[in-house]
């Protein structure tokens, strides 16, 4: 019965989650410099990498192996027939690249970038951002993790912690080179099987905000939170300026003019004997504190000649346990009151003391002022370049534009009704669960002896039977001996029955085996008698016929324990 009630409450909870209502997917209407919803047509727009790879340290070189597939979610589909990009593998490096038709040119634009994420095995350690390549950087077989980008956005499992990457490349005007510009704080999302929304929004005035699951969680200036800052200091170190040798920074110093006092005496030791002490009562002074153990038997291979005289193990005296403590007691040791340790002069002001040096500053000869880092590069192909420990990592619904309404609607007609579906599934899910863990608990809880007293009365033909049926349960998942330990009344009560059962049957058989057997009784043959004449008749089984008068009857009666005798002949 109580397997009956988790099975219910089970079907339940998936009755609950299949009754979740499903869309069919349709591509979107909406449109944008790239946008992409993985359809059949793909693979005529994406380019798996073949390119290699040597690791910074060490110089180990890796190939792109990690296979690329385009599909539905192997756990929750919530829209029917949507696919994503998945990378297969783990343990391995994936890269995949896809050219946008016309280049994206942030100068002067909002840029909006947007795509899902699903770590559909959750997994610990993995990367699932996106890079925006360079205008001009090839988007094929030789894509890697040297090809130019200019942002790099998503989450990232980093072994341990997630954040949520946002970098961006700037050059600087008068050196030239590039530098990656790191958020300070970036978010820490929560991963779990879920499909993930991850927005970027980088405005003119060089604002931006990240959104996970169409929530802000973080904005700002890109002027003021990435490291390292987009414009240097003006003033730097000279790195010509060496600190004086007669520099002084030490702020204080031992007092050259102090003296040890008289009675300091450096030899007192840190502890004492405590002379005061007396041994506890109780001690046993004669015992000793492990004795041999006397429940250690010799082994039965043990050979006196090869192996030694066998001795047994030793164990913690019991009588010890009891007592203050065993065997002989020796005066504790106490903090010697007369102790001082090492003297030393105390400290003051040092007065030649100048304060920290430091190297003077100068004017910094790569100074600049970029007051608009948000007119960054052309951007012309899309780039997924990953090393993950996790397998089957799922993207879709990829935009990159200029519109933040686009985006959003987008966002309505995908990860909006993925995340309803998903939600419910999840919501259904621990339903289950939690109605499956009642159940359970409520099975196995035992019932007060009003509640069983209440239904006895009730139902008592039921009662009976359903505890029957949960011994009997008991006894085919967890065994016979288990059944009777977790129910003992009940196996009691049938072991009983059964016992009464055999007794009734076996008293039965018993006064059927013991009734009275027929007797068979010869009589005198006689010249008259028809069977001295013809001989004795027989009846159809050759059993002779007995021929007797009520009188003899009676008489064979009497004597029915007394043996036949042989018929003789008269003479």
């Amino acid at each position: 019965m109580r397997g009956l009630a988790v099975s219910a409450a089970l079907l339940s909870g998936l009755a609950a989650a299949a009754d979740v209502e499903k869309p069919t997917f349709t591509p979107t209407a909406i449109k944008a410099p790239f946008l992409e919803q993985f359809t059949p047509d793909w693979q005529d727009r994406w380019t798996p990498s073949e390119a290699t790879k040597k690791t910074a340290v060490g110089g180990e070189t890796f190939s792109y192996v990690g296979k690329w597939s385009v599909e539905e979610p192997f756990k929750q589909v919530s829209i029917v027939g949507d696919k994503g990009l998945v990378a297969k593998d783990k343990a391995t490096h994936h890269a995949i690249s896809a050219p946008i038709a016309k280049s994206v040119d942030p100068k002067g634009k909002t840029l909006v970038v947007q795509y899902e994420a699903k770590f559909q095995k959750v997994g610990n350690c993995g990367g699932g951002y996106v890079k925006l390549l360079e205008d001009g950087a090839l988007a094929n077989k030789e894509f890697s993790d040297t090809t130019p980008w200019v942002i790099m956005f998503g989450p990232d499992l980093t072994c341990p912690g997630t954040k949520v990457h946002f970098i961006f490349r700037h050059q600087n005007p008068i050196t030239k080179e590039w530098e990656e510009k790191h958020l300070k704080t970036p978010p820490q999302p929560v991963i779990d099987d879920m499909t993930k929304l991850y927005t970027l929004i980088v405005n003119p005035d060089n604002s931006y905000k990240v959104l996970i699951d169409d929530v802000v969680a973080s904005e700002g200036s890109l002027l003021e939170d990435f490291s390292p800052s987009v414009n240097p200091d003006k003033e730097i170190d000279d790195p010509e300026d060496k600190k004086p040798e007669d520099w002084v920074d030490d702020a204080q110093i031992r007092d050259p003019d102090a003296v040890k006092p008289e009675d300091w005496d450096e030899n007192e030791p840190f502890q004492i004997i405590d002379d005061d002490a007396v041994i506890p009562e109780g001690w046993l002074a004669d015992e000793p504190k492990e004795i041999p153990d006397p429940a250690a038997v010799k082994p039965e291979e043990w050979d006196d000649e090869e192996d030694g005289d066998w001795i047994p193990p030793m164990v913690r005296n019991p009588k010890c346990e009891e007592a203050p403590g065993c065997g002989p007691w020796t005066k504790p040791m106490k903090t010697n009151p007369k102790f001082k340790g090492r003297w030393e002069a105390p400290m003051i002001d040092n007065p030649a003391y100048k304060g920290i040096w430091a190297p003077r500053k100068i004017a910094n000869p790569n100074y600049y002022e970029d007051l608009h880092p948000a007119n960054l590069h052309p951007i012309g192909a899309v780039g997924y370049e990953i090393w993950t420990m996790t397998e089957d990592i799922m993207f879709d619904n990829v935009y990159v534009g200029h519109s933040v309404d686009d985006a959003k609607k987008l966002a309505e007609e995908t990860w909006y009704v993925k995340n309803k579906v998903e939600k419910a599934v999840r919501d259904a899910e621990a339903a289950e669960s939690k109605a499956k863990a009642e159940a359970e608990a409520k099975a196995t809880k035992a019932p007060s002896s009003d509640d069983v007293l209440t239904r006895l009365k009730e139902d008592p033909a039921g009662f009976v039977r359903e505890k029957v049926m949960d011994f009997v349960e008991d006894v085919q998942e967890e065994g016979p001996i288990a059944a009777l330990q977790a129910n003992p009344q009940v196996g009691g009560a049938i072991l009983a029955s059964v016992l009464t059962l055999f007794g009734a049957l076996a008293a039965i058989l018993g006064l059927v085996g013991s009734s009275a057997q027929p007797v068979v009784k010869s009589v005198k043959k006689t010249d008259s008698s028809p069977v001295a004449a013809d001989g004795p008749k027989k009846t159809p089984n050759d059993t002779p016929a007995v021929v007797a008068s009520e009188p003899a009857a009676a008489a064979a009666a009497s004597t029915a324990t007394s043996k036949d005798t042989p018929l003789k002949k008269r003479k």
